[in-house]
């Protein structure tokens, strides 16, 4: 440490503006990625000093020199080394430009502002851009398996996972009585052949070559489910009167599901219709309603859930935000699984419509994107780990995965006997070839809360809910993931 931290100040002429960045980088997640970035942004060489172990003393933390080489392995970090100086002494030895310290610090005493004063030098609150891709760092390559082992091979050894553990988990689905309730979507998806321009205007011309129908929305939620091997799915949800219905009562029977479906005449069934080229999608229309259905098809759902629950292992709440999901009826459904002490599961989509997670209160796993946590907390400034305690707070839901796209996900667990206690980790993403993203949320889902109630942690339910994500982006359209590909992918994997 003292070696390289003076051969940077004898450098310091050559080196322009130096901004410095210190933290304990116990795991890399996409939001160290995004202030790393900015912090680059702010000058000419990029500093960071990692805190050291004899700082830290905790021995659930990864060693100095696994933290250290993880820093030091981005391109965009000039020079990394561990640090055991206090703040104000190591300013004052490397002179910086500006020290870059996460949004969460503002507003309250940081001990380098007065070295940095001293100095003429700025303090700066940034968590990074807030829908920025890391893609250099999570970036994938060509011909590839199904499965990019390299990129989990940390993570697995980090949390002690073995093939063993795994298998068990994912034998107990078969034990599992699952639910699952929400917003029925029928998925069209339209091939076309790319034309050319149109010479009148600038517009893309196709013809049409084959047109598939798929069982989307919480159907294929519910399809997951029982094509991974629980025991019985029951999957409540609401129906129009129309061709899209009855395609969806014939996709329910074929796929085994215990169908309690209710019928609103004053809404057709969710229809989503896509227009591709290739592994393009050129364009998406989407033809629904979004009321909530009436009270007395609230009540009707109630009445014969409260029959049913006492059979019930695992409630999923897949909601997409069409009105088939009312708050009333929401909480009326997380009351009783608390008070029979069920397991609960959410997810409420927010992408060419706006949805709430937060509103699924008391929960015990949820799986939104980074958008909808910042439209659920009205927060576009705070960096990831703070922005999700906070979600926490509001819902009291102790296991949250944000799924960041290509860039994997963020874990965080809170340790519900402890005050602001959470752990954090990142998984990637693992899909090899992505051919289609369309339903790798729906496929997490079901697939890691069967696995948390199926007794695995979230460490390694994440997992398993991960590889049963990368295999589902790997083919066109919603289709189950069967038990049989997943073991065969943990076959590639472990």
């Amino acid at each position: 440490m003292i070696s390289l931290l003076n051969d940077i100040i004898h450098s310091k002429k050559s080196l322009g503006r130096i901004v410095l960045v210190t933290g304990d980088f116990n795991i890399l997640h996409p939001g160290h990625i995004r202030l790393l970035r900015f912090a680059k942004e702010c000058g000419d060489t990029l500093v960071v000093a990692v805190n050291s172990d004899d700082i830290l003393q905790n021995a659930q933390y990864n060693n100095q020199e696994d933290r250290s080489d993880v820093i030091s392995s981005l391109s965009f970090v000039d020079y990394c080394f561990v640090n055991a100086l206090p703040s104000a002494e190591l300013i004052e030895k490397l002179q910086p430009k500006a020290v870059v310290k996460g949004r969460e610090y503002e507003g309250k005493f940081n001990a380098e502002k007065l070295a940095l004063d001293k100095l003429g030098g700025k303090l700066i609150f940034s968590s990074g851009y807030t829908f920025q891709k890391s893609s250099s760092v999570f970036q994938h390559e060509g011909n590839q398996p199904l499965l990019n082992a390299t990129k989990v091979s940390s993570y697995i050894k980090r949390h002690k996972i073995t093939r063993d553990a795994v298998t068990q988990v994912i034998e107990n689905f078969s034990q599992l009585n699952v639910l699952v309730i929400g917003d029925t979507i029928i998925d069209e998806y339209m091939q076309c052949n790319a034309v050319g321009m149109s010479q009148e205007d600038p517009t893309i011309v196709v013809t049409p070559d084959e047109k598939k129908l798929f069982l989307g929305g919480a159907g294929i939620t519910s399809a997951h489910a029982k094509s991974l091997g629980a025991k019985n799915v029951s999957f409540y949800t609401v129906l129009g009167d129309d061709e899209a219905g009855e395609y969806a009562q014939e996709k329910i029977s074929e796929y085994q599901l215990n169908a309690n479906t209710f019928q609103d005449d004053t809404r057709p069934t969710t229809q989503k219709r896509r227009y591709r080229v290739g592994n393009k999608t050129l364009l998406r229309v989407n033809d629904f309603r979004d009321h909530d259905i009436g009270v007395d098809i609230q009540e009707a759902i109630l009445t014969k859930l409260v029959a049913e629950i006492d059979n019930i292992d695992l409630v999923i709440f897949s909601d997409f935000n069409y009105g088939v999901l009312p708050q009333s009826l929401v909480d009326a459904i997380v009351e009783l699984c608390n008070d029979k002490k069920v397991m609960i599961a959410a997810d409420s989509q927010t992408s060419s419509q706006v949805g709430d997670i937060s509103r699924f209160r008391n929960v015990d796993l949820i799986t939104p994107t980074e958008r909808e946590v910042r439209v659920a907390l009205n927060n576009t400034r705070d960096g990831l780990i703070i922005l999700t305690e906070k979600l926490h707070q509001k819902m009291q839901c102790h296991n949250i995965i944000v799924t960041l796209a290509d860039e994997g996900a963020l874990l965080h667990v809170t340790d519900s006997g402890k005050i602001r206690s959470w752990t954090n980790d990142k998984i990637p993403a693992l899909a090899a070839n992505v051919v289609d993203p369309a339903g790798a949320g729906d496929c997490m889902l079901a697939s890691t809360a069967m696995a948390l109630a199926s007794g695995g942690d979230l460490w390694l339910s994440s997992l398993i809910g991960s590889v049963a994500a990368a295999c589902q982006v790997s083919k066109v359209g919603n289709q189950p993931l069967s038990f049989q590909e997943l073991q065969q992918a943990f076959d590639q994997l472990l």
